[in-house]
């Protein structure tokens, strides 16, 4: 009967949810607790963005594309910081489980894979909330900047986003699972791959027809386009969103299979207790 009364709790939509959010207060505690973690979330973005912020002061006055639109280059670069630290927020938090040698406890527990990546996904949400918020802040308080001018746009745009990070923050992960910490670079250089073809802070027409090609294939290039749109031509791009939105789909579809597939090969290999370099 007591056994019975326990796998019962191991089932179920509560039962799923609690652990869930047991998994997301570990790391929250971890976040928390740490005040160097929370400072170095919110650097990056505030340093690029003041960077960038005296860069349009500087050119302004001669340039009369940003002086219609003097907020273009903050307002880029805090949404390249939305796909930045959501892919950061899924990578990290899996790698602080390899750090911690986690990974074995997880899987032996009733933990269900989709519930990992919940977790991850959510803790990726938080993340990018701390990061991009902080920058946002000082981009209010040093030069009276609102990202949130935008409107009802920027809503679609984070979402859109934070979708591709965490496509590649789960691929990251799988890429990590299956060759080691070694492979945990990868989290901090695998989003660039994809900056020079996403126009952040240019045009897609400025590039070559085959990179303009590989553009059109990422949400990104949708996004930072789209952007343009609101901010110069102050029109909102049904189309450019319904395109992003068509392509993180599929995106996180892939990022969630070579997931599942590199953890399926990990207990296959009875890798999960033995990660290391």
């Amino acid at each position: 009967m007591t056994a019975a009364i326990g796998a019962d709790r191991q089932r179920g939509v509560r039962a799923s949810v609690r652990r869930i959010r047991a998994l997301i207060m570990r790391h929250a505690f971890l976040l928390v607790k740490s005040w160097p973690r929370l400072v170095s979330m919110a650097y990056y973005p505030t340093v690029t963005m003041v960077l960038w912020a005296f860069v349009t002061l500087y050119l302004a006055p001669t340039n009369r594309f940003l002086a219609d639109a003097p907020g273009l280059f903050i307002g880029a670069v805090l949404l390249w910081d939305v796909l930045f630290r959501g892919q950061l927020g899924v990578s990290l938090t899996f790698i602080e489980e390899m750090y911690s040698r986690n990974l074995g406890n997880l899987f032996v527990s009733p933990l269900r894979l989709y519930e990992l990546i919940i977790g991850q996904l959510t803790m990726s949400v938080m993340r990018t909330l701390i990061g991009v918020g902080g920058a946002c802040f000082f981009a209010w308080l040093l030069f009276r900047y609102s990202i949130f001018s935008m409107g009802l746009p920027l809503i679609a745009f984070f979402a859109c986003l934070l979708a591709f990070g965490w496509a590649i923050g789960l691929a990251v992960s799988a890429m990590i699972l299956r060759y080691g910490l070694g492979a945990e670079e990868l989290a901090w250089a695998a989003i660039f791959l994809v900056a020079p073809v996403s126009g952040v802070y240019y045009p897609i027409a400025v590039l070559p027809p085959a990179l303009q090609s590989i553009s059109h294939a990422l949400p990104p290039a949708h996004v930072f386009e789209g952007m343009r749109a609101v901010l110069l031509q102050k029109t909102f791009r049904y189309d450019l969103l319904e395109n992003a939105l068509l392509l993180d789909a599929i995106y996180v579809a892939i990022g969630c299979a070579l997931f599942a597939l590199a953890v399926q090969s990990a207990r296959r290999r009875g890798a999960l207790l033995q990660m290391g370099e």
